[in-house]
């Protein structure tokens, strides 16, 4: 049961309401989750504001998908697992691999470095130190990507925090 129901542009007020509206506009709808954040406008802009700043990431989608399944996974947020296990299915992830990265890892040691990095990053930051750094530059990843995956991070605390505050969970799946 959601502690905190969806709104439309119609119950919205104000800033919230606006964006709900051109949101509506530009894409034709926008999910649960973005209605019930209109409830809080601050939060609502936050989230759209870091959203499309991510989109500019350097980090491949491959490796950003992987870290956000290691991420929702260890804050258990289900509407959140069950949208970036679709987003990696459909980048080609088999399930094998977004098993593995829900657990932190990957069968491909540069990507697994990467994706464990992401999920120290969330669990203790403090923790990281030169020599991961040094060994995420050894495989290739640039200042860039490694900076860029702390945006990836705080993008998925703040989705999956809300949802779970908020009581949302994903859509029962209807067979055709």
């Amino acid at each position: 049961m959601n502690r905190l129901g969806p709104l439309t542009p119609e119950t919205a007020k104000g800033t919230a309401r606006d964006l709900l509206a051109d949101l509506i506009e530009r894409h034709g709808s926008v999910g649960l989750m973005v209605r019930t954040m209109a409830h809080s406008p601050a939060v609502l802009g936050g989230y759209l504001q870091l959203s499309r700043a991510m989109k500019r990431a350097k980090l491949p989608r491959e490796v950003a998908e992987r870290i956000s399944l290691a991420v929702q996974d260890h804050q258990d947020c289900a509407l959140c697992l069950a949208s970036h296990t679709d987003a990696a299915r459909g980048l080609g992830i088999n399930d094998d691999e977004i098993a593995m990265a829900r657990q932190g890892t990957s069968a491909d040691p540069k990507i697994a470095a990467m994706v464990s990095y992401g999920l120290r990053v969330h669990t203790a930051p403090a923790t990281i130190t030169d020599d991961q750094i040094a060994e995420l530059t050894r495989y290739g990843y640039s200042d860039r990507e490694i900076a860029d995956v702390v945006g990836i991070v705080a993008l998925n605390v703040l989705t999956g925090a809300f949802n779970l505050v908020a009581g949302l969970h994903p859509e029962p799946t209807v067979a055709r």
